[in-house]
């Protein structure tokens, strides 16, 4: 009896969830290509005013206003964790849809 079920489970196929590959929708490509072009170039001028921003108010609060120098330290990180979360989005992205 224990045979024929060992047998029958080796029969069965296994069930396994299907994962295709990305593919665009016929005609999209070059729209989002285009997109997200535009979001890397907006998001590139933010951080470039981002760090001008924190430039600005480290020099401004030179004098007399040390907290602004501090909140314009402080920025720095922010900026660049957001620069490096944007250039590494395509990659986090196709690791979590694997």
């Amino acid at each position: 009896m224990l045979l024929k079920l060992v047998v029958a489970a080796q029969s069965v196929p296994a069930l396994e969830a299907p994962n295709p590959a990305p593919s665009a929708p016929p005609g999209m490509t070059d729209v989002a290509t285009t997109f997200l072009g535009w979001g890397k170039w907006i998001l590139l001028v933010a951080g470039v005013l981002g760090f001008m921003i924190c430039a600005g108010m480290m020099i401004v609060g030179r004098r007399n206003r040390s907290q602004t120098a501090v909140d314009g330290a402080a920025g720095v990180p922010w900026v660049l964790a957001g620069l490096a979360l944007t250039s590494l989005a395509a990659g986090i992205a196709g690791v979590a849809l694997t």
